[in-house]
């Protein structure tokens, strides 16, 4: 298991669910956690820029974070899966804000 995970996040979702204090429950970019059956992560920054690269190039940059998340606090398992000869953790749960231990912005390299 990676030390951290990292989740690209709607600057807007995140702000919502830390501001009502619930678990983060965004899948990805317009897709829930219930829309998807788990939440998409990465495990290094150079994961988080092709999917960035490859979901994202229509999105601003400013109205993404970065979560940064320790898996040693999730409820939920995480599963590292194959995708597109690659391997990714997903989150098979909410991510309750405890676990989030760092939200970074993302750097402007398009």
């Amino acid at each position: 298991m990676a030390p951290t995970l990292l989740h690209i996040a709607e600057r807007r979702h995140w702000e919502s669910a830390r501001a009502a204090g619930v678990s983060y429950e965004m899948s990805t970019l317009g897709r829930t956690l219930a829309d998807e059956g788990f939440i998409h992560c990465s495990t290094d920054e150079t994961q988080v820029e092709g999917v960035l690269a490859r979901f994202y190039r229509s999105v601003d940059r400013n109205d993404l974070v970065l979560l940064v998340i320790d898996p040693t606090l999730l409820d939920a398992p995480v599963r590292y899966e194959p995708v597109d000869g690659d391997v990714f953790p997903h989150v098979f749960g909410p991510i309750p804000l405890s676990a989030i231990i760092d939200v970074r912005a993302l750097p402007e390299t398009r």
